[in-house]
């Protein structure tokens, strides 16, 4: 990437300038995980909503090795193709160029650096979008970087962050808030390499106990990847195996009979509200919501969800009690099933959900009166007013 070609360095935030320019937004997607694809995907429907008359926009696009690379500002090529998803290095200006967030809390400086050249300073940034799915984005690891470099950024924090990405943990907080958990096991790696016959029959006690199918999935993993519905004995070494490929930590779920209703949490000047919920029905081309499901196959829900006045207003208040319970901040799209006795039961939540126009967090906002460019600025603004550090 040739000097002039890089984006414009914006006056330092304490000049005179500085006070007349726009805010500027890093939008920082892709990453690590198995979700790498789903992120850049979230990320150009991130940057084709944001008001471009009130925030200039640096695309910031993390490799599947961990490279933070400068991308171009071209949203229309960060979208699913021919049933494909994008990555990041077909996306990068540069095949070895690569972005340096500054770690001084007083600078907010972004350097580009390419082999061979002068390092370039692309001015300063003054809110970060992390639009990363699962870990080394999701996981509080992002978040507590930006703590270190003083940047405001959207959404949670580092430690809900961390336990909005592990289920296990997640289920703990939940528990010890009062919040319904279905019935669940841990497997964690050491137990695993140590005595995998021992941890199957835990398994296959649990089977007996609450029924055949069960759910393996990874711990820490997300967009469904790496889930496996599993019927009997025979299939589990197989289940176990992909959910481990995702997570050498993995979690045994038994099968709830209900209704899936999802709920999205907006952090408001006054505090957190709820959404109207969503209804996922059953999916008869999959065995279960899983991946090709969502994002391949585009299976949608029904928003708003057909509940009655009373189970919305209790789906509304456990999804902002969830919120509340791992001290998230801007956004959660919280997940529940509604059970055959009328019960509902929490599964998991998601600190960054799935954000495209599409997804279900959007459209329950939109449903809501909070149209897709309304809720980006609201929650870039938000962030914008939000100190790091301890709060």
């Amino acid at each position: 990437m040739s000097s002039e070609n890089l984006p414009q360095s914006p006056e330092r935030a304490d000049s005179p300038q500085a006070q007349r320019r726009k805010p500027r937004v890093a939008v920082v997607f892709g990453g690590r995980s198995s979700e790498h694809g789903i992120s850049v995907v979230t990320a150009g429907a991130v940057m084709k909503a944001i008001d471009r008359t009130k925030y200039d926009v640096l695309p910031i696009g993390i490799t599947t090795d961990g490279r933070w690379a400068l991308t171009a500002d071209e949203p229309e090529r960060m979208a699913i193709a021919d049933r494909k998803v994008p990555d990041v290095d077909r996306l990068a200006e540069s095949a070895e160029g690569s972005v340096v967030l500054s770690v001084d809390p007083g600078s907010r400086e972004v350097v580009y650096t390419e082999p061979g050249s002068v390092p370039k300073a692309l001015g300063e940034v003054d809110v970060v979008f992390p639009v990363l799915h699962g870990p080394y984005g999701e996981d509080g690891t992002l978040q507590g970087l930006l703590e270190l470099s003083g940047v405001p950024y959207v959404g949670a924090g580092v430690l809900a962050s961390a336990v909005g990405q592990d289920k296990e943990y997640m289920k703990r907080v939940f528990l010890s808030f009062g919040l319904p958990v279905g019935p669940y096991e841990v497997v964690r790696p050491r137990e695993w390499d140590s005595n995998p016959a021992a941890a199957r029959k835990r398994i296959v006690d649990f089977a007996g106990e609450h029924g055949w199918p069960l759910f393996i999935k990874p711990a820490r993993g997300g967009s469904s990847m790496g889930i496996t519905k599993v019927d009997g004995v025979e299939g589990l070494d197989e289940a176990i195996e992909e959910a481990r490929r995702h997570d050498p930590k993995f979690l045994v779920e038994s099968l709830l009979r209900g209704r899936e209703i999802e709920c999205g949490v907006l952090e408001f000047e006054d505090g957190p509200r709820a959404s109207v919920p969503a209804e996922i029905p059953p999916v008869t081309a999959h065995d279960f919501y899983d991946f090709e499901a969502k994002y391949i196959d585009s299976a949608t829900g029904l928003v708003p969800a057909p509940l009655t006045e009373e189970e919305t207003a209790e789906v509304q208040r456990l999804a902002v009690a969830a919120f509340d319970a791992v001290s998230c901040e801007g956004l959660v799209r919280a997940d529940f099933f509604l059970t055959e006795d009328g019960t509902f039961v929490i599964n998991e939540i998601n600190t960054l959900p799935g954000f495209t126009p599409i997804s279900m967090y959007p459209r329950m906002w939109q449903e809501s009166g909070v149209s897709y460019p309304e809720l980006v600025d609201r929650l870039i603004q938000a962030a914008l007013t939000r100190s790091t550090g301890l709060r």
